[in-house]
């Protein structure tokens, strides 16, 4: 054997297993690239008629239909967003809907909260009946009982206001289901530290419990003041003056006289929609938390 043979380098063997694996990686990678493309689509297939509403609210009404079509509006009509506050009682009908969503959500996240604390920490007999018993009302399609529930309002006097509203939507058995499952995920031994050290069942509720249910009550606010916000049948049943009207009515209301006004009536709609995008832009980490750990246990 010469000096050559001794110098040439002996190609290195690959090992079966690192074939595999590096197979194994590629496919991983194109399938989460697919999933990737999947979920883009999706989420532009979502969001497509929010974009075409509002770029069809910035469009001269004889834009709206044109073939083909236009995707971003030449020219760009701001006054569309005057003319609507113009032509209409926005402002009324704005403050009636922002005034019972933010009552409603308020007092939907206290009784809520406050129930499902006795639901889920406090022993009494017949709890889990009781608790079975409230959840089954879910069950129950409004419908069943719109009407003796708008006898009961007309004879309290409370028809025709916003009362009425508040009163059928505050209390809900969605609200305590949701926060009892999410404060079972709380460990006990941190109620049971509290209680030796004298502290009692209120002051557990606001001083640990809530504190700690942040995401589960940010969850519950967004959930009720979308509800609330767009909320339709409702405010149809026992709103009838002009005065009290939301902005669901008010739109309606609106369609009808200028049923032909394609571009303000899509400007009239995104106002309607912006709130509750604003809103829960803000509290969508929160949203996400909480509906991510509720029902877990910890």
């Amino acid at each position: 054997m010469t000096a050559t043979d001794l110098s040439t380098p002996v190609p290195a063997i690959a090992a079966p297993g690192n074939h595999a694996t590096s197979a194994r990686r590629v496919r991983s990678r194109g399938w989460r690239l697919v999933g990737y493309v999947a979920l883009v689509l999706a989420a532009a297939g979502l969001l497509l008629p929010f974009f075409w509403m509002v770029v069809t609210s910035l469009k001269t009404n004889n834009d709206v239909f044109t073939i083909p079509i236009t995707w971003l509006p030449d020219p760009v009509v701001w006054r569309n967003y005057l003319d609507i506050w113009q032509r209409s009682d926005m402002t009324t009908w704005l403050r009636n809907t922002l005034l019972l969503a933010v009552i409603v959500t308020f007092l939907q996240v206290l009784t809520g909260s406050f129930a499902a604390y006795g639901f889920a920490r406090v022993r009494f007999p017949g709890r889990n009946l009781l608790f079975l018993a409230y959840v089954g009302t879910i069950a129950v399609p409004w419908q069943s009982y719109m009407i003796p529930q708008f006898i009961l309002m007309s004879k309290l006097h409370l028809s025709n206001t916003l009362w009425s509203i508040v009163a059928i939507q505050a209390f809900g058995a969605i609200g305590v289901f949701l926060m009892k499952q999410f404060y079972e995920t709380i460990p006990e031994e941190l109620s049971e530290a509290a209680r030796v050290d004298g502290l009692s069942e209120f002051g557990i509720y606001r001083r640990i419990i809530l504190p700690l249910s942040r995401p589960a009550l940010a969850s519950l606010a967004l959930l009720t003041f979308t509800t609330t916000w767009n909320d339709y049948l409702g405010p149809l049943i026992y709103l009838r003056s002009p005065e009290l009207r939301t902005i669901q009515l008010g739109l309606n209301t609106f369609i009808s006289q200028y049923n032909a006004e394609y571009a303000l009536i899509m400007t009239g709609s995104v106002l309607s929609v912006l709130p509750v995008a604003v809103i829960f832009l803000l509290g969508q980490r929160y949203f996400v938390e909480g509906v991510a750990s509720t029902g877990l246990k910890g």
